[in-house]
């Protein structure tokens, strides 16, 4: 579904990102780790246009994409959640999600002073949209709440809700379990494997490597902006170079 042929993007003197090639099959779940500062959540800003690379090339369903801006990577699937879940804590769950299927409608000014049936029709689609991925999520229950009220771990969830209403064919998660729990990361798991049943491909950016390696199909590892490995979990766990950047050696008298 995505392949990255070298791409790379640089601030100033500083190669934040440097050379990284990969492909990620559709339906699989690839993890990116490395440690702080290795170009993880930078990797995902290039793949999601928020960043320009400055080298490479991103083809994503065989199309090249390479320097779209984030709006159109939208309109062709690519979602995204952030390591902070901001969401309008004034307003209830639900009508935070309605916003997320917008970029779907094609009603504009007139439309709303008009009050069109389309604009009837886009709104009521928006709305079931909306319940659907609230739904998935497991979140049916607080649709009606102010944001601002729920749980962390909730807001994690609303977050991937959010990215739902969107219809994307590849999610990006910036560190979905960051904040929560020992059983609240279960069942996040839980949730992003049931994302890649429904269809979804999934890459996410996560420092939980128990989560990680129980979860991924692949797991890409990167420090100094560079891959340094890439893999299944059991070959990643014992790969040198990742043990000695990232995992940590193991203790000698062990």
């Amino acid at each position: 579904m995505l392949e990255i042929d070298d791409i790379g993007v640089r601030f100033g003197g500083l190669a934040a990102v440097d050379g990284v090639s990969t492909c990620i099959r559709q339906g699989s779940i690839t993890a990116i780790i490395g440690p702080n500062g290795a170009g993880k959540t930078t990797f995902f800003n290039l793949i999601s246009g928020v960043y320009k690379p400055t080298r490479g090339r991103i083809r994503f369903g065989g199309q090249s994409v390479t320097g779209l801006r984030p709006d159109r990577m939208a309109r062709l699937g690519v979602a995204r959640t952030f390591q902070s879940t901001q969401l309008f804590d004034h307003a209830s769950v639900l009508d935070n999600l309605i916003v997320g299927h917008r970029l779907r409608t094609r009603a504009g000014l007139w439309d709303v002073l008009l009050g069109t049936p389309r604009l009837q029709r886009e709104e009521a689609l928006c709305r079931a949209k909306a319940e659907a991925a609230l739904e998935f999520v497991g979140l049916r229950a607080v649709a009606h709440r102010l944001a601002g009220d729920i749980t962390q771990e909730q807001r994690k969830r609303v977050a991937i809700a959010l990215a739902l209403a969107t219809e994307p064919r590849l999610m990006l998660l910036d560190e979905p379990a960051g904040g929560i729990n020992p059983e609240e990361t279960v069942q996040l798991a839980e949730l992003i494997r049931k994302l890649a049943a429904s269809g979804m491909t999934v890459c996410l950016v996560e420092h939980k490597m128990d989560m990680v390696m129980r979860l991924a199909d692949c797991v890409l590892v990167l420090n100094h902006g560079k891959k340094i490995a890439e893999g299944t979990p059991e070959a990643i766990r014992a790969n040198p170079h990742v043990i000695h950047a990232y995992l940590g050696v193991p203790d000698a008298a062990a």
